[in-house]
């Protein structure tokens, strides 16, 4: 009887961990889903300097070649300044 009882122990004890774990990884989550959804929005000049960086960086690792940088540039100005 009491190595029954020891093991529902174990079990529960074991149990009751990883849920208070999954529930702290969900406040976590929560918590940078949150801040990412009341920062302020970027201006649309600082997003296209983003955009610039970001392909300067993907030709310089040469991911795409620089025409196709300067025209998915050209794409997402388009769509970015667009916006404004």
């Amino acid at each position: 009887m009491h190595r029954r009882a020891a093991r529902y122990v174990t079990r529960t004890t074991s149990a009751a961990a990883g849920a208070v774990a999954t529930a702290a990884t969900s406040v976590a989550a929560a918590a940078v889903a949150a801040s990412i959804i009341f920062s302020p929005v970027a201006d649309s000049s600082s997003r296209m300097d983003g955009v610039r960086a970001d392909l300067q960086r993907a030709v310089q690792l040469n991911q795409i070649t620089a025409e196709q940088a300067v025209s998915f540039e050209a794409k997402l100005a388009g769509r970015i300044l667009g916006e404004a």
